[in-house]
C-alpha cells in the first residue's frame, strides 16, 4: 500500500511463493537410496551398480536440488539438512569408485570410522532440530544417527554381524523417511491428514 513521507511516496510489494514443497522430493531421494543400500548391508543382496547409481543420481543430485529449493523457501534446516546429505551420498559413491579408478588410494579403516562418526556428530545435531518439528522427522534423524555409529563401529571393529544390525537398523531409517515424504505428499492433495506426521 502507498506510503507518504515528506514528500516521496513508497511502495511495499508482498510477493507470495506459490512454489511446491520440496521435502518429499529430498526425503523420498534418501529414503530410497537408504533401504536399497543397507539391504545390501543386511546380506539380502551385493552391492552393485544399482545402488551407485540411485546414490549418485536420486541420493544425491535429487537432495541437493530440493536442499537448494529449501533454501529459496528460507528453510535453513531443510536447506542444510537436503543438500548435506546428497552430498553424503555422492561423497560414498566417490570413495567407491575413485580408488577403482586409480585416481586415490582407497580410504582405510581409521579414515573410514572417522567418516561415519563425523556424519553421525552432525546428525544428532540436526536431530535436536528436529525436536522442534515433526515426531516422523524425528524417527528419520535418531534412527540415522544411530545408523551413522553402528556403520562406524562395523567399520572399525570389521564384525559382520555389526555391519547386518546396521543394515536391518537402516532400513528402517530409510522406510522411515519415505513415510515422511509421502506422508506430506498424500496430505497436501487430499488438503486433510491421510498419514500423520506427529504433532509438532
Amino acid at each position: 500500500m502507498p506510503e507518504e513521507k515528506q514528500g516521496v511516496i513508497s511502495t511495499m510489494i508482498t510477493i507470495q511463493d506459490t512454489t511446491g514443497n520440496p521435502a518429499p522430493l529430498g526425503l523420498m531421494g534418501f529414503g530410497m537410496t537408504t533401504v536399497l543400500l543397507n539391504l545390501a548391508n543386511a546380506g539380502i543382496y551385493s552391492l552393485g551398480s544399482m545402488i551407485l547409481a540411485m546414490g549418485v543420481f536420486y541420493g544425491g543430485l535429487a537432495q541437493i536440488i530440493a536442499g537448494i529449493e529449501e533454501w529459496k523457501k528460507k528453510n535453513t534446516f531443510g536447506a542444510t539438512a537436503f543438500t548435506s546429505y546428497g552430498a553424503f551420498w555422492l561423497s560414498l559413491v566417490a570413495l567407491i569408485f575413485f580408488p577403482k579408478w586409480g585416481w586415490i588410494p582407497a580410504t582405510g579403516k581409521g579414515g573410514m570410522v572417522a567418516y561415519f562418526i563425523m556424519w553421525g556428530i552432525f546428525t544428532f545435531i540436526m536431530f535436536i532440530g528436529t525436536l522442534k518439528l515433526n515426531r516422523a522427522l524425528q524417527v528419520v534423524f535418531f534412527t540415522l544417527f544411530v545408523l551413522f555409529f553402528l556403520l562406524a563401529a562395523g567399520e572399525g571393529t570389521g564384525s559382520p554381524a555389526i555391519l547386518t544390525i546396521a543394515g536391518w537398523e537402516g532400513i528402517f531409517c530409510g522406510l522411515s523417511a519415505i513415510y515422511a515424504g509421502l506422508a506430506q505428499v498424500l496430505n497436501e492433495i487430499y488438503g486433510r491428514t491421510v498419514w500423520p506426521l506427529g504433532a509438532k
